[in-house]
């Protein structure tokens, strides 16, 4: 019987990694369904309505990316993608179909059950944009757009601000370059890539302990960036 536990619905045609996941979710006291392809995790989706979906890309009978372009037309569920497909264009492809993170095979335990909290704390406080917005030593208020680090005011230039408000709204999101380009810039044609790693840079100045081993900002080699959470 369905139960108040949190529900994933693990996709992969490999028996031994969806007995892994099952096994290592479970412990984390989440209720786990399974799904072996596409026409078993679009029976899911619609009947068992999951919190969170952890997706191979190579499924058998439907490519996986079909798959997140129609849940994403019409779920706000975070679709985590666990796939052994490296490449960084396959990466920007998903991610820009409406995945909310990528993680290549073989990966951490770790790091996957740090990513499913992330992507289920934002989920469930993203039915309207919070005013105030905290994680670690970094705050945020949208509505007087102030910024405070350790306690103490940081000074934003209006596109540094951009740029983290819109990893914020998206926190734990990785967020591809095109997006953050077209929302901060606009339809300014001539801004590339280059600009965004500038910024990125000057904001991480500001805000990071060590710039150089960020707390907040992480970069998504080749892809983008995500604004880290932390207790």
């Amino acid at each position: 019987m369905p139960d108040n536990k949190v529900t994933i619905l693990i996709v992969d045609d490999e028996p031994a990694i969806r007995r892994f996941l099952r096994n290592t979710l479970a412990v984390q006291d989440y209720r786990v369904i399974e799904a072996e392809n596409a026409e078993a995790a679009a029976w899911s989706v619609r009947h068992e309505k999951p919190d969170l979906i952890v997706l191979d890309l190579g499924l058998p009978d439907r490519d996986g990316l079909e798959l997140i372009r129609d849940w994403r037309a019409a779920l706000a569920v975070p679709i985590i993608v666990l796939s052994s497909r490296v490449d960084e264009k396959t990466k920007v492809a998903v991610l820009d179909a409406g995945a909310d993170d990528y993680m290549s095979k073989p990966f951490g335990v770790d790091e996957l059950m740090a990513r499913i909290r992330t992507a289920l704390r934002h989920r469930f406080t993203s039915q309207g944009t919070q005013p105030a917005f905290s994680t670690g030593q970094l705050e945020m208020d949208l509505v007087k757009r102030l910024v405070r680090v350790r306690g103490e005011d940081v000074k934003l230039s209006p596109k540094e601000y951009d740029i983290l408000k819109e990893l914020v709204i998206h926190a734990g999101k990785v967020l591809i370059h095109s997006h953050l380009l077209r929302e901060v810039w606009g339809g300014e044609t001539a801004v590339d890539v280059q600009y965004l790693r500038v910024y990125i840079r000057q904001i991480r100045q500001k805000i990071e302990r060590d710039p150089e081993r960020p707390e907040y900002i992480v970069t998504e080699s080749g892809v983008g960036y995500r604004l880290q959470m932390h207790e």
